[in-house]
């Protein structure tokens, strides 16, 4: 049995998918094991436990051979040092005692005399667990690329709003990133690897660079351009609180990984590579495949289900989902399905857009002005759609008859977007979802996004009442 803690977090959500595919036995360890209700394997079990309490971990840690340790603090405040130190002491305790063979744990790469604390704090907790008595494999890793990766959106976070940055000298700080996948094979890995004492792995991908060529490359992907203007005097406490003005969302962990940044984050023992299979990939690989994966999980998203699990109210401007703004509204039509989705069937063309044709027709305009398609390619055909055809200054992405259809915007842009209708059956009737997403590119596409606001709620309200009438009229 193999126990994993932290199975709600970013890297140990990564981890369980990839233990249940190797089908594995899992017991997550939880606080709010609702959190995890849904999420794991018909075969994983869920208990209710905490690291800081040892009576919650005797029937946890029962009969496990490997527990993996990805346990962090860090988001409950400036007392989350002393709270990784406890707890990394009550769980060495507590699976030396149940006679665990093996604590996986994952911590911070860095080394020098002036450690911050942050990453002082990462390398206590992994001796104390090397301490323990418990053979413990502890994997150091600097920042982890990949599609929802903290370092990965404060780095999205500051290239996309920010043409000019004044840049700290911390952004000339040598890094080794590694990209989540090949993170993820090395915890997988150390299963095969039982030890008989304890050993630190120090763990990155093939490139040394600056946290300012991680920013230029991410901007290179992304075809922004960006200019950075280099201050001297920017120190990590200030470029902290700038964080917190450009991206608030990430500001209390951010400035805790900020504060860490004078120190090097590169491998200095690259025994892994000998001991271990993986072969990480670069800096450009690993942000390209995190940007391909926002693509194929937005290909994969069924929005009904995305947005009802939001807890959160939506906000002026919408929803976020990644790199993406989203702008989503539902209603009910008393029609069968396939009723429902007649007239999105016919959308555009000589049908039009149900409402604000004008609107619509003068967009085209512009958009033929600066070069774009406008709105004179029309449809191929005024009742059926294909993958692949032309809607006007759409293309047609995806289309499920009576069920889904997806528009990617072809009109010029400063960003990507998408419009998408879905259609599900519900009691005795059938709800309409419509959804426009945007993916700005940098801040003329939140400036075009924000700007449009009030249009985009007119226009698309109006649009989904008039889809919704068209669909319980007689057919013409």
């Amino acid at each position: 049995m193999i126990l994993l803690t932290g199975a709600s977090g970013y890297i140990g959500g990564r981890l369980l998918r990839a233990l249940e595919a190797k089908g594995a036995r899992v017991r997550c360890l939880a606080r709010r094991p609702e959190y995890l209700t849904g999420r794991v394997a018909t075969g994983t079990e869920v208990v209710q436990g905490d690291v800081l309490d040892p009576e919650s971990l005797t029937a946890a840690l029962r009969d496990v051979h490997t527990a993996y340790y990805l346990v962090h603090s860090m988001a409950a405040g400036r007392s989350y040092a002393e709270d990784d130190r406890r707890g990394a002491r009550v769980f060495a305790a507590a699976a030396r005692q149940a006679g665990v063979r093996q604590i996986v744990y994952l911590g911070g790469l860095g080394g020098g005399e002036r450690l911050s604390p942050h990453l002082e704090s990462r390398q206590e907790v992994g001796r104390i667990l090397r301490e323990s008595g418990v053979p413990t494999v502890e994997f150091r890793a600097s920042i982890v690329i990949g599609s929802g990766s903290l370092s990965f959106e404060i780095i999205r976070a500051l290239v996309e709003k920010l043409p000019v940055m004044i840049t700290p000298s911390w952004v000339h700080t040598r890094t080794q990133p590694i990209a989540i996948e090949d993170l993820i094979s090395y915890l997988v890995e150390a299963l095969d690897h039982p030890l008989d004492s304890s050993r630190v792995y120090e763990i990155g991908g093939p490139d040394q660079v600056s946290y300012g060529d991680l920013m230029r490359e991410y901007a290179l992907l992304r075809n922004l351009k960006r200019a950075m203007i280099p201050v001297p005097v920017l120190t990590p406490r200030l470029s902290s609180l700038w964080l917190a003005l450009v991206s608030p969302v990430y500001a209390r962990v951010g400035r805790e990984l900020i504060g860490g940044l004078r120190n090097e984050t590169v491998v200095q023992d690259p025994a892994a590579l000998t001991v271990f299979q993986v072969r990480p990939r670069g800096v450009k690989q690993a942000l390209t495949r995190a940007l391909a994966n926002e693509d194929s999980a937005f290909a994969a998203t069924r929005w009904s289900d995305a947005l009802s699990a939001h807890r959160a109210a939506p906000a002026w401007g919408g929803l976020k989902f990644g790199s993406r703004l989203v702008d989503s509204r539902v209603a009910y039509v008393s029609a069968t399905p396939d009723q429902a989705f007649r007239p999105i069937a016919r959308i555009g063309g000589q049908a039009g857009w149900y409402y604000g044709n004008r609107l619509w027709r003068l967009r085209g305009v512009l958009d033929w002005l600066v070069g774009g398609p406008g709105m004179r390619r029309g449809r191929r055909d005024p009742e059926g759609l294909r993958a692949g055809d032309t809607l006007d200054f759409w293309r047609v992405e995806a289309v499920e008859p009576g069920r889904l259809l997806r528009l990617a915007a072809e009109m010029r842009l400063p960003g990507r977007a998408w419009l998408q209708f879905e259609v599900t059956g519900q009691s005795g009737g059938s709800l309409i979802r419509q959804t426009a997403l945007f993916d700005p590119a940098g801040l003329g596409g939140l400036i075009y996004w924000y700007g449009l606001w009030a249009i985009h709620q007119l226009v698309f309200a109006g649009m989904l009442r008039s889809l919704v009438r068209e669909a319980t009229s007689p057919l013409r």
